[in-house]
């Protein structure tokens, strides 16, 4: 592609001295695998669109300090090649911070290691973290832009940051570092419509262009946007939000078709549009965000479905068809394609075996001995799950415990024997335990489930994970030789089966899947457990629990391949079976027993 200057011409863009108007659609190349990455831009340039952005996590590319990591299903240069192969431009947004309903909105876990940093903010500490992060990813991204013969047309300097913070000395420095590491295409802000937000967020006095995020009315947001900045600038709504996402023990959030199709019509009609999500794909791993109401926390589901013109798996919703109904209707010079349709497949995997948790403990886990519990970003461990375990004589025939400081869930054993489970608002409280033998051992296993990615709890000490302070039997804290296990989710394939199985407490549940080599996407059916996560072939593919409205997991074909395909279940609450199902949809909770569920 030869090089295309974008140019802000007062309230209009031009490309090419000429005219031109964004109908964008995110797509995350990172919530997806990379050989689906052609299905679903070739979706959005068939719906007509011209146009992708993606969002860049930072906690993925340096995932450990200083190690970068842009291959295979990171390699943010292939995405925007292919996008590019498929005649779309690329909207980039590298800002350290991302929201996206994305676990600590990108940011790194290791970040939380130094107490007295101020993320999103000037602060010295934080800015150079950010630096030198920032300086590896516009080496590959710099060469991309359009200005040097690439598809990416403009970039972002801060993601909603007027819902955070007005440090516009850090808004400087990050539009000052991006300039010095090579941006030369337009730089945009993206914030709520509202006046506060906008004069929170928007940094017009660099000529840096100010979007709005909304998913209603847009006659009305963008007004409110003009009344603050003029009409001196394009109106572009960076993220209209045609679904949403979702948390466990709550409804699916869904939007009518055609109600949304005549929203983004009338935003068309004034302005540039990007689609979020186009397609919200999957947050495989342990990625998945969390929400905040108060002083709760909401985690987040694995699923990023969003209700998004796109499912999934990247196949067409009736949103699809309603958007490219009125693309043409507004531009019916746009060439418009029928969508691809991937295939998907039922199956049912074979029961091999499986294993108590604690009897296998020492072969899935790294091991750091400490005269305090550790937090899980000081043990270099900020994701999934820590077992804390320390030995315990006897002082008394019933003793209580707490365990003081910990996020976000807690199971308590003694001597192996499940006790209490602990969910956030009980966390402190006492444990009553009658105490038989003298010598004893404490388990205390801790799960992260998602830090929050949006609002004031961003920098709440909850952040941090594992055991913060310690544990207490009577009135003091318990110190000397805590062995801490780090639960690897990429070794749980090491684990010997031959080993003993308890009915209660933890376990690991094998099972194989044969296929020949006609196989498709499938949905692990996992009703019939109660909480844990799954890998296949050695793949976290995301967290599941019983309190729905999910109850599946989506397992892309590119993680399957013919013959025996490993399937091994984490679980912790002692609801499992010998059944595994592979389903050619997913399997929601039933209306009447999400219910019940959100009644407790």
């Amino acid at each position: 592609m030869k090089k295309q200057l974008l140019k802000i011409k007062g309230n209009q863009f031009e490309l090419e001295n000429e005219s031109f108007q964004f109908i964008s659609g995110a797509i995350h190349y990172f919530r997806m695998p990379k050989e689906t990455w052609y299905h679903s831009l070739y979706n959005l340039k068939a719906m007509g669109a011209n146009t992708v952005e993606t969002y860049i996590p930072w906690n993925l590319h340096e995932k450990i300090e200083g190690c970068f990591d842009f291959e295979n299903n990171l390699d943010i240069k292939a995405f925007v090649e292919t996008a590019e192969s498929l005649g779309l431009y690329v909207i980039l947004r590298p800002s350290p911070y991302i929201c996206a309903e994305w676990e600590f909105g990108g940011f790194p876990g290791w970040l939380l290691k130094d107490r007295h940093m101020n993320i999103r903010s000037s602060d010295s500490h934080f800015i150079d973290k950010v630096s030198s992060y920032m300086t590896r990813l516009f080496q590959e991204i710099v060469p991309l832009q359009s200005t040097k013969g690439g598809p990416v047309l403009m970039m972002q300097l801060e993601n909603e940051y007027g819902s955070f913070g007005q440090d516009k000395k850090y808004l400087s420095i990050l539009h000052d570092m991006m300039i010095e590491l090579g941006c030369d295409v337009p730089i945009f802000t993206a914030d709520g419509e509202w006046l506060a937000t906008q004069r929170a967020g928007s940094l017009t006095e660099k000529n840096i262009l100010p979007t709005g995020n909304f998913g209603s009315k847009p006659a009305e947001k963008f007004k409110a946007m003009t009344d603050f900045h003029g009409n001196g600038f394009p109106l572009f709504c960076m993220e209209f939000w045609d679904g949403w996402f979702n948390r466990y023990s709550e409804k699916i959030i869904r939007r009518d078709p055609v109600e949304l199709a005549e929203s983004v019509k009338e935003a068309l009609e004034l302005g540039s549009v990007n689609l979020y999500m186009f397609h919200g794909g999957t947050n495989f791993g342990f990625m998945n965000g969390c929400s905040s109401r108060g002083n709760i926390d909401l985690p987040q589901v694995t699923s990023y479905d969003y209700d998004a013109p796109l499912d999934e798996a990247g196949n067409p919703t009736q949103k699809f068809y309603e958007l490219q109904r009125i693309i043409h209707e507004l531009y019916p010079e746009i060439e418009q394609k029928e969508p691809l349709i991937k295939k998907s497949m039922s199956a049912q995997a074979e029961f091999v075996d499986r294993v108590s948790y604690f009897e296998v403990k020492d072969q899935i886990s790294e091991i750091v001995v400490s005269p305090y519990p550790m937090t899980m970003e000081d043990l270099d461990h900020p994701y999934g799950y820590v077992l804390y375990e320390h030995n315990y004589t006897k002082d008394t025939e019933e003793e209580y415990f707490r365990v003081i400081d910990a996020s976000d869930r807690v199971h308590f054993y003694l001597n192996q024997e499940h006790q209490t489970t602990q969910y956030r608002e009980e966390i402190g409280e006492k444990i009553e335990v009658p105490i038989v033998k003298e010598a004893n051992i404490i388990s205390v296993l801790v799960e992260n489930l998602g830090r929050v990615n949006y609002g004031p709890r961003l920098l709440s000490d909850s952040q941090r994970k594992g055991i913060r302070s310690g544990v207490m039997s009577d009135l003091h804290f318990i110190s000397g030789d805590w062995k801490q296990y780090l639960l690897l989710d990429e070794k749980l394939h090491q684990a010997d089966f031959n080993q003993a199985f308890t009915e209660k407490g933890p376990s690991l549940h094998k099972f194989n899947l044969k296929l020949d080599a006609d196989y498709e996407d499938t949905y692990l059916d996992l009703s019939d457990f109660g909480k844990g996560f799954v890998t296949v072939n050695g793949k976290n593919i995301g967290r599941f629990w019983d309190r729905g409205p999910f109850l599946s997991l989506y397992l892309p074909k590119a993680f399957l391949k013919s013959g025996d395909n490993d399937i091994i279940i984490f679980e912790t609450e002692d609801k499992y079976s010998e059944e595994l199902r592979m389903s050619d949809k997913p399997v929601y909770m039933s209306e009447e027993l999400l219910m019940d569920t959100i009644k407790k």
